[in-house]
């Protein structure tokens, strides 16, 4: 019998129809090298067995397998489509994702493959690209105000990156450490059976095959039927993707984002108004239509159709060539539960929204990073299963939390629509609240000032750093015990913590991004930089030399890797700036640890004696609390 848990998080699963034991043909092994180790992919009576299986080459899938191969671990990947995304989908890469890529040294060679930032200064609100602009709002901490709060979040900065380049160099470097992956390869059903594996049972599609996989873990991260928290859709989009060259338009009009809207025209049902979205500049577009609310959606409007959509958006008489067209859906749907046992889903399987915020391939990737170390730690026998439970703990509510977010900032659109007049169906109605918007009157001055709110209120969609950077976990792998109070958000961030980010050493934040350098000046280093690399991570400084003892000590007690940094003047880093000593939270000879996904899991306020032994007791008791391993049971015995 497949599990409990909801079966419809994984692809298209139906029962068990096929209990022939055929050999996988052909699986890729693209490595770098030719090494094997023991946990690697094996055939044993006709079956493939591995360690673990992921079902699902996007972002979310392919970004575990990059993270666990980082562990010195093998699978296999498979994925039902034949190849990496052939659309562009999701582009905007945020900090926090690229931080976890940037653990696995991936950040900057996907930044040489992005659009950089004078490509993404600004959204436009406009009549056609050619033509006239309503507003403008900078975006993606081009705003003077914000420019420096996203230096001081993050050593990345966000970048534009289709899923058309970041797929590839996901599913490469998985291939070259260790996942063999199979394209065309689709899952059929699973099967938990009681000596604790999961079969599942896969069909080739090139083949016509079907075979089974027996796997210690399953990782379903393809988009499937819908998970259980289900809210009404808002409707569909349709992607027309285009190659016509707008270089003569982007001089004055630099930006990723245009909203085009022609209130004073009739326009097709099937594309009232929508977005020009960049895909490469500047001569690869995506132009996203929204059907109005009385369209048939059915209707299957022919490419000429679409042509002369796209040249009205457009404005002038630029060529352009129809790639393709797809159809999507506004959703607003998350799964109460992301893992049951050792089966985990995680990215469209359990979030679906729309891509407003750009939330979506950067939540699947910092999904699989809070995984990776979990499942690896477990799988190696530092921490008993009990640890994996709190991936679904901490992730379901960020989950949960995106999903609102980003159809609320959908929702925040429609107040620009209504100050441009887009809303009426009447087009004289429309003409004339648009025109009214230039009027020396009364409801001119209403229509403007409810423009320039709702223009406004889109920097939550646009500068939303704090939804991207501020989320707090809660939970079992979190060790607060030693907090007088509770976590809270104070300042900016206490106002609004969708806008504004605060760095903060609190159990369950994110590590705060700081410069440090040497004494003697050489090139700077990134606290994000000397945490993660899969070892927990002590921050110490002056007086604070029992934790290093301490870290040695707990280090080789549970086995388990823990760098020990000092942080001060002529520390191992200085504090060049004086912003460790601002963010820092505790006194210099206190302790913070941080877990390999950079996460604060618990910190002392100070040495409260001069005893080694205390320290090493402390922090014995918070990695243990963190691990599961609340015991004195060995990790062998795990």
């Amino acid at each position: 019998m497949s599990p409990s848990i909801d079966i419809g998080m994984l692809p298209n699963v139906t029962s068990e129809t096929n209990d022939s034991k055929i050999p996988i043909p052909g699986i890729c092994e693209a490595r770098a090298m030719n090494v094997h180790r023991s946990d690697s992919p094996q055939q044993k009576h006709g079956e493939v067995e591995t360690e673990f299986l992921i079902v699902g080459a996007g972002p979310a899938g392919a970004s575990l397998a990059c993270f666990l191969t980082s562990y010195g671990l093998e699978g296999v990947m498979i994925s039902a489509a034949p190849a990496t995304a052939n659309t562009p989908r999701a582009h905007i890469t945020n900090m926090a994702a690229l931080e976890c890529l940037r653990d696995i040294g991936l950040d900057e060679q996907l930044r040489e493959l992005s659009s950089k930032g004078h490509c993404m200064i600004h959204t436009r609100w406009c009549h056609s690209m050619a033509g006239e602009e309503y507003a403008r709002i900078h975006s993606w901490g081009h705003a003077p105000r914000r420019k420096g709060d996203y230096e001081m979040a993050s050593p990345c900065s966000p970048v534009d990156l289709p899923q058309t380049l970041l797929e590839p160099v996901l599913v490469r470097y998985a291939a070259q450490n260790g996942f063999n992956t199979r394209f065309n390869t689709a899952l059929l059903s699973f099967e938990d059976n009681k000596d604790g594996l999961i079969t599942a049972t896969v069909h080739d599609e090139v083949s016509n095959i079907q075979y089974k996989i027996r796997t210690k873990y399953l990782f379903g991260a393809d988009v499937g039927p819908p998970p259980l928290s289900i809210k009404p859709g808002q409707g569909l989009a349709i992607n027309v993707l285009v190659k016509t060259d707008l270089s003569h338009l982007v001089d004055h009009r630099k930006g990723n984002l245009h909203w085009v809207m022609q209130p004073d025209k009739e326009h097709p049902e099937f594309g009232w108004q929508g977005i020009v979205r960049m895909v490469k500049p500047w001569n690869e577009w995506m132009f996203i239509l929204f059907p109005n609310r009385d369209c048939d959606l059915s209707t299957e409007p022919s490419k000429e159709a679409y042509l002369q959509r796209v040249r009205d958006f457009i404005g002038d008489d630029t060529p352009a060539e129809i790639v393709d067209v797809s159809k999507w859906y506004i959703n607003e749907t998350v799964a109460e539960k992301y893992s049951k046992g050792n089966i985990f889903c995680m990215g469209d399987a359990v979030h679906r929204h729309p891509p407003m915020n750009g939330l979506g391939s950067n939540t699947c990737i910092q999904d699989a990073f809070n995984l990776a170390w979990k499942v690896a730690y477990v799988h190696k026998g530092h921490a008993p299963p009990s640890l994996l439970d709190t991936y679904s703990i901490e992730r379901q509510p960020v989950g949960r939390s995106i999903i609102t977010r980003a159809n609320q900032a959908f929702r925040d659109h429609s107040t620009v629509w209504d100050a441009l007049g887009t809303l009426p169906k009447e087009v004289e109605v429309r003409r004339k609240a648009l025109s009214e918007l230039q009027e020396a009157t009364p409801e001119g001055r209403k229509r403007r000032l409810a423009l320039q709110k709702a223009i406004t209120q889109t920097s939550h969609e646009f500068h939303g750093l704090g939804v991207e950077m501020g989320q707090v976990y809660h939970g079992p792998g979190i060790y607060d015990a030693d907090e007088p109070l509770p976590y809270e958000r104070h300042g900016l961030a206490a106002e609004d913590d969708v806008l504004y980010y605060e760095p903060s050493t609190h159990p369950g934040c994110r590590l705060p991004h700081v410069w440090l350098n040497k004494a003697v000046p050489t090139e700077p280093v990134s606290t994000i930089d000397l945490a993660g690399h899969g070892a927990f991570t002590l921050f110490t400084g002056i007086g604070g030399d029992a934790w290093k003892v301490a870290g040695d000590k707990v280090s080789e007690e549970l086995g388990v890797p823990i760098n020990v940094h000092s942080i001060g003047f002529r520390q191992d880093w200085e504090d060049v700036y004086f912003d460790w000593e601002r963010l820092r939270g505790v006194d210099e000879d206190g302790a913070i640890l941080v877990r390999p996904d950079r996460v604060v899991g618990w910190r002392a306020q100070a040495v409260l004696t001069a005893k080694e032994s205390s320290c090493e007791s402390r922090l014995s008791q918070a990695m243990r609390a963190i691990l599961g391993r609340n015991s004195d049971v060995s990790p062998a015995t795990f």
